[in-house]
């Protein structure tokens, strides 16, 4: 008997896009109840964050359903900045959620005021730490199998719902429990915070992506390790990688013998192209070949490409 094959990037992609969509829509429901019967607007700030998580994750299960469509005639380099797209509508929605929870705790703290069911709401709390824990587990393993911008951007935000919950347990465990009705509002102020935190930095990763930002210098070391290593190559230069969704593009200049035949050149470049693939398993590159023999002729450049 065969084992089943393993599931595709894109598989995992839609699959993670679908479990954030299920956990968002249930806990959004959940926190609803429970802050009518508190009151409690660490509870409301934690239910519209659980709102805003649903939209965004509906968005971004759109955005991998688009980006994963195969590269066609009018989209040469395929759909995947659709992920950096997303990542921008994720970044508003979060960042207005926060501003509108910074407005609510500097209420509450101003006005503070007695919460009423807080066993509920202490309930729901620790209901949510769970269910976001599972939910991250299984985006941790997802991103780690494809990379996506996309899966990363709402992993990063349900990482920051962690932390609100636990924020809201600890206010509503103050406040109801022991008295200290500045808690509800301060924690909401706190959450607040995290969450502009959140958008901000899904929003740096987007704009990455859509400048065409370099890849990490590590994984460049890894590029050019694996180029000069094949047999042939004297040297490597003029390097330039970009990052679109899950699939990266990768050019380079690579010096071989003069003496080498133009059919032998191009036998050597196709060496060094499956060489940076197998290092770089979702990319797409592209060899220029130098003979050794012959100095390039460069235009004047404004910055030097290593």
């Amino acid at each position: 008997m065969t084992d089943a094959p393993a599931p595709t990037a894109g598989t995992l992609m839609k699959r993670a896009a679908l479990a954030a969509i299920a956990a968002a829509l249930t806990l959004a429901a959940v926190k609803l109840v429970a802050w009518m019967w508190t009151g409690s607007v660490a509870m409301l700030a934690a239910f519209a964050d659980s709102a805003l998580d649903l939209a965004a994750s509906t968005l971004n299960a759109l955005a991998i359903r688009y980006a994963l469509t195969p590269a066609d005639r009018e989209h040469r380099f395929g759909h995947g900045r659709a992920e950096a797209i997303a990542g921008l509508g994720q970044a508003t929605l979060v960042g207005g959620s926060a501003v509108f929870l910074v407005w609510q705790s500097a209420q509450r703290l101003l006005e503070p005021q007695p919460l009423a069911h807080e066993g509920i709401g202490i309930a729901v709390a620790a209901f949510s730490i769970v269910v976001t824990l599972a939910l991250t587990l299984y985006q941790s393993r997802v991103i780690a199998r494809t990379g996506s911008l996309a899966v990363s951007a709402d992993h990063l935000h349900y990482v920051t719902d962690l932390a609100s919950n636990g924020a809201v347990l600890l206010a509503l465990l103050l406040a109801g429990s022991f008295g200290f009705l500045w808690a509800d509002g301060a924690f909401g102020l706190l959450i607040a915070l995290m969450i502009a935190f959140s958008a901000f930095s899904i929003l740096r990763r987007s704009f990455d992506q859509l400048l065409d930002r370099e890849l990490p210098d590590s994984e460049r070391a890894a590029i050019k390790a694996a180029a000069v290593a094949v047999p042939g190559v004297l040297d490597i230069h003029d390097l330039r990688t970009r990052q679109s969704g899950t699939h990266v593009f990768i050019q380079l200049h690579a010096v071989f013998d003069g003496a080498l035949s133009l059919e032998d050149a191009h036998a050597l470049a196709d060496q060094v192209e499956a060489a940076v693939e197998a290092v770089m398993p979702n990319a797409e590159v592209l060899v220029h070949s130098d003979p050794s023999t012959v100095l390039e002729q460069r235009r004047p450049l404004a910055f030097v490409i290593p």
